[in-house]
Parts: C-alpha cells; sequence; structure tokens
C-alpha cells in the first residue's frame, strides 16, 4: 500500500458514513486537467483543513464541491446523496454553503439586506441560523446591520460573508481561504469566530495556506498536492509530522 493511502486511511474515524464523501474526483479546465482521483471525507463536527501550497487544486476541490466546476469522473456524496454533476443551487439547497476566497459582498447593499439575501431555510426545513442568531455570534456585525457592506474592512466583509451563508442553514460550510489578505489580529478573531462556530455544531470544510491558522483552528487535516491527496489525519498528527509539512506545506 502506498504512503498515500496508508495516510489518507488515518482519519477514517468512527464506524458510519461521513456526512460529506468525496470520491475519485477528476476535474479538467478545458484540457487541463487539475484533479486527478481526489478523495476526502468530513465526519459531522469536524473542521477538516484542506492544505496544500498555491496551485495544488484546493480551490477546485471547492468548485467541484459546490457544483460550480463539475468533475469529469467521481462522487460526491452529502450524507450518502451522489450531487455530482448536479446543478450549484441545487446543491446549495441540499445543504452545502460556499463561502468564496474573495469575500463576494454585494456592497451597495447593507449587512442586514445582505444577509436576507442569504436566507432561506435548511434542506429540512430548519431554520437554525436566523439573523437574530447570527447577531449573537457575529456582534461586531449587529453594530453595523445599517451600514453598506462596501463600506467594512476586510475582515468584517469575511465575518459578513460566512454570516450570509449560515444564513441558508447548511449542513456543511466550504470555506475558502478565510485567513487571505487580513491583518494577523483579525486572522486571529476569525479563528475565534471558527472555533465558536464549531461550538455551536457546525462542519465546516477550510482550505487554507496558512498551515500555522489551520493547526490552531481545525481538528482534522487533508493535504493536497498536484490535485492528489497525499496525507490526510487529525490536526495533531499532522502537528507531529515534519516530514509532511517541510516537503508539502513548507513556502
Amino acid at each position: 500500500m502506498s504512503e498515500t493511502s496508508i495516510e489518507a486511511g488515518a482519519a477514517a474515524g468512527p464506524s458510519g458514513a461521513p456526512l460529506l464523501e468525496v470520491d475519485g474526483l477528476d476535474v479538467f479546465y478545458g484540457a487541463s486537467q487539475v484533479l486527478f482521483g481526489l478523495g476526502l471525507a468530513v465526519r459531522e463536527g469536524q473542521i477538516m483543513a484542506l492544505l496544500g501550497r498555491n496551485g495544488a487544486g484546493k480551490s477546485t476541490t471547492f468548485k467541484a464541491v459546490a457544483g460550480i466546476a463539475p468533475p469529469r469522473a467521481g462522487a460526491v456524496r452529502l450524507r450518502g446523496r451522489d450531487l455530482a454533476r448536479t446543478s450549484s443551487y441545487r446543491i446549495a439547497r441540499a445543504g452545502i454553503g460556499y463561502v468564496p476566497e474573495d469575500r463576494q459582498v454585494f456592497p451597495e447593499h447593507s449587512v442586514e439586506d445582505n444577509l436576507l439575501i442569504g436566507e432561506k431555510r435548511g434542506p429540512d426545513g430548519e431554520r437554525r441560523w436566523t439573523r437574530e442568531a447570527i447577531y449573537e455570534v457575529f456582534p461586531t456585525l449587529a453594530g453595523m446591520r445599517r451600514r453598506m457592506a462596501g463600506r467594512l474592512s476586510g475582515g468584517e466583509q469575511q465575518m459578513l460573508t460566512i454570516a450570509r451563508t449560515l444564513m441558508g442553514n447548511p449542513d456543511l460550510v466550504l470555506l475558502d481561504e478565510p485567513s487571505e489578505g487580513l491583518a494577523p489580529i483579525i486572522v486571529q478573531q476569525i479563528g475565534a469566530l471558527i472555533r465558536r462556530l464549531q461550538e455551536t455544531g457546525v462542519t465546516i470544510l477550510m482550505a487554507e495556506q496558512n498551515m500555522n491558522f489551520c493547526l490552531n483552528v481545525a481538528t482534522h487535516a487533508t493535504v493536497v498536492d498536484k490535485g492528489v491527496v497525499v496525507y490526510a489525519d487529525t490536526i495533531e498528527g499532522l502537528r507531529r509530522n515534519e516530514e509532511i509539512t517541510r516537503r508539502y506545506l513548507s513556502i
């Protein structure tokens, strides 16, 4: 058995199907293949960090899961239901929320309007995340609910984008590069927010280049290189594995 399959199996966890299971994804941009049989699993309540250098395939994995870059082969199962090659809006309705890396707020709308735009019931009709619940978890946004989103700082826009996604009551949140371009103190605040979301029961798959950020936030890690998963384990396992961090994550 290869190193990849040995390491990837280490994070299999307890018996029972994962919340999200990605299996054998092949994704192309035109004639160029970006993902090669990629697979990973996220269990309910985890914060799974998808780590890798720039261009490793992290964002493409997210776009494939969200239906923006449909895979040519493979499966994307949410609670056992295969959503691969399903329309992105149907994937969102099924329970996958996507927070893109470039913080796509509606700049000419207020904070509250941005939240209302994202509001919908969850896949089972639940409304756990309401504006009141959002403002309790995101008190910074509560104090600026009438402010135009385009006038927020980068960190505030990141919080708003996460909050707007939660207003859709997803089962799983895809969080793409949440620390990118933010000042260190804001990165700490985003990390504390992600940990608090986990305490409320949110399951997160997070793509990141910042390994130190992930070591303080994530519960599990999957490392991808050149479109292939090369390692998967708990975050503590990754912390102890100097060879993997040196080979695939060092700058």
